[in-house]
């Protein structure tokens, strides 16, 4: 037994059993150390500069440098809208160990009510590249900064900076014209260009602030910097510097601005005002306005509940989108019309009993005057306005006819240039009431867009345009707010101004001056008693627009109506005659007759202008008086 053991075992072969396990070791040894060796060399030398930039990466970031957003002034060089700094609250949310701790940590600090927290933590997701900072929260009070400041070590990514805010000092009287800046929301990220916007929290919501946002915002900058571990920046390496947007100078008049923002005096309305040779809007105001301060900051919900619940609508452009009848407004570009289409002649003269009669038709469509004027010639028509006049030059013309003469003027369209947000109002036709309706167009409904009732609405901006395009005998010169860019003027001749309107005899534009200027100055003028006193030729016309229809036989009382079913006031104007250099649009709402309580507010803008500021003299709170004085004048239209 013990020899058959001996037998089995055999020392060469283990011995060559060893030498191979060994060779495989060492090759194995080998490939692994080659390997090694290959990936150092290859980590060392051939991706050298990868890792030499990714390490650096981690201790070098380039941060954007937002630019400062451009001023606006008014025509004067009175600032409209400035920036001031203030502290805000941002946070990367990539440097964050422990987001929701680090969340509601700021909360507690900055004692935030609880209807803010959801939107505030909504903001630390509203960014448009990874460690670019979100924007937590504006203009924090000095016990903010003091408390994060003492709580810094507990929140990395979280910064502190110092940067410029909106502010518009005249914010109220300014809000519609200009309009605000508001926090950049998620749908707007989507849309803006990341690199130029980088940095930037805020942009143009409404009014100018929106329509010239590309040239107020500017060009974007950059800095690199060094950082610690925590994210923490430790020196600046260097920058580019960001362009500034560029200052705006707008064609409003603040003075101008402010004295139409008090003759309306709370009441709901509007006054806009427009130099007709340049197309200059010098004021533009919507009352009741709101402080657009707080859209800046972002403002609170109970706020925003308060401006949008209000019945007065404050949030309302009603001189650029509110739409109302135009009245007897627009009686002065029916005569035109008429001359220009051949319907009548200034010499044309009807009798008025009182009414007019379609033809085989025993409904009686009644003028103002419940016993008529008698004889009426054009001239005449409009210094009385005269309904029965105008419902027979509607029925004669036709409303394919007024509708094509109207458009010519403007109305149906978006008149100005660059004011944000515009109405189209409504110049109704067959063709509207076909595709609105399905229903024929009927006489009766062209007599009432004679008088500016029924289906035509208009808005204050496109009343102004066609006053300006009035004084200025058909020549179109297109509105607009902005006078300068910068160092560029705008220029008045813009490439997509409408057609001049052409009319044949220009004799005929002085038939229509002479009777409107006998609406401020004739002994039966229906504003003559506004028109006293006036040191220059002023030509106007007033509305009043009913805002519900009254029966055949049924008389209008005031009195007996809330006050949100009383007529609107209405008056258009321009002077001086001779030379135009301001057109005028007034509607305030539910106030009664237009001669009686928007003549007055017009009578004052024009003062102002041609008086005050040719004079050099500033227009000050006299003119108001003076204005509610004539508006406070009882009369009938």
């Amino acid at each position: 037994m013990r020899e058959r053991r001996e037998t089995l075992k055999n020392p060469e072969h283990a011995s060559r059993t060893f030498r191979l396990r060994a060779a495989l070791a060492a090759i194995v040894v080998v490939l692994l150390s080659a390997t090694l060796v290959g990936r150092l060399v290859y980590l060392q030398v051939v991706q050298h500069q990868t890792y030499v930039t990714r390490s650096e990466n981690n201790r070098v970031r380039v941060e954007p440098l937002p630019p400062t957003r451009g001023l606006i002034y008014d025509r004067n060089g009175k600032l409209l809208a400035e920036n001031r700094p203030t502290f805000n609250l941002t946070l990367v949310r990539e440097r964050v160990d422990d987001l929701d701790a680090t969340l509601e940590l700021l909360v507690d600090l900055l004692d935030l009510p609880e209807a803010e927290v959801e939107e505030f933590r909504e903001r630390s997701r509203q960014r448009q590249r990874p460690y670019q900072p979100a924007l937590l929260m504006t203009d924090l009070t000095e016990i903010q900064v003091a408390k994060l400041a003492l709580n810094r070590h507990r929140l990395p990514g979280v910064e502190v900076q110092t940067q410029l805010l909106r502010y518009y000092p005249d914010s109220e009287i300014m809000s519609h014209a200009l309009g605000y800046v508001g926090r950049i929301n998620a749908e707007e990220l989507k849309q803006l260009d990341p690199g130029n916007y980088a940095g930037t929290h805020f942009i143009g919501k409404t009014g100018v602030e929106y329509f010239y946002e590309d040239q107020l915002h500017g060009r974007a900058g950059l800095r690199k910097v060094e950082t610690n571990a925590r994210g923490r920046v430790l020196r600046e390496l260097g920058h580019t510097d960001p362009t500034p947007g560029a200052d705006l100078t707008l064609t409003i008049d603040k003075d101008m601005q402010q004295l139409a923002y008090q003759l309306l005096d709370g009441r709901r309305g509007a006054i806009v005002a427009i130099a007709p040779q340049s197309g200059e809007i010098i004021a533009m105001a919507s009352v009741p306005g709101f402080d657009t301060n707080q859209f800046v900051t972002g403002i609170d919900v109970k706020s925003y509940r308060d401006l949008q619940e209000d019945i007065d609508l404050p949030l309302f452009n009603r001189a650029t989108r509110g739409s109302y009848p135009a009245g007897s407004t627009i009686k002065p570009f029916m005569s035109i019309s008429g001359l220009r289409e051949g319907v009548i002649t200034p010499d044309t003269v009807i009798f008025d009993p009182g009414y007019y009669q379609l033809p085989n038709d025993d409904r009686r469509y009644r003028n103002w005057l419940r016993w008529g004027h008698g004889r009426v010639n054009l001239e005449r028509a409009l210094a009385v306005s005269n309904n029965t006049y105008f419902y027979s030059l509607a029925h004669e013309m036709g409303i394919d006819r007024i509708h094509d003469d109207l458009l010519d003027f403007g109305f149906g369209t978006r008149v100005a240039a660059d004011v944000a947000g515009q109405g189209d109002g409504l110049l109704p036709s067959r063709d509207w009431k076909r595709a609105r309706f399905n229903q024929a167009w009927y006489p009766g409904e062209t007599l009432s867009v004679g008088i500016g009732q029924g289906y035509l609405q208009i808005t204050p901006l496109q009343l102004a345009a066609a006053t300006a395009t009035l004084a200025n005998r058909g020549h179109w010169v297109r509105p607009r707010l902005a006078k300068e860019i910068g160092d560029n003027p705008v220029p008045v001749n813009l490439p997509d101004t409408p057609p001049d309107i052409e009319i044949g005899n220009d004799a005929y534009w002085d038939s229509v001056f002479s009777g409107m200027q006998k609406v401020l100055s004739g002994v039966e003028g229906t504003a003559r008693r506004t028109g006293a006193g006036l040191k220059y030729h002023m030509a106007g016309k007033s509305g009043t627009a009913q805002v519900f229809s009254l029966g055949q036989n049924e008389k209008y009382n005031a009195a007996e109506l809330r006050e949100r079913l009383r007529d609107h006031a209405l008056f258009m104007a321009f002077a001086p005659v001779e030379d135009p250099q301001i057109a005028i649009a007034v509607i305030v709402e539910n106030a009664g007759g237009g001669s009686t309580h928007a003549a007055g507010l017009a009578r004052a803008m024009a003062d102002a202008w041609i008086l005050d500021h040719n004079s050099g003299r500033p227009v000050d709170d006299d003119s108001a008086a003076a204005g509610d004085d004539l508006a406070a004048r009882r009369e009938d239209d």
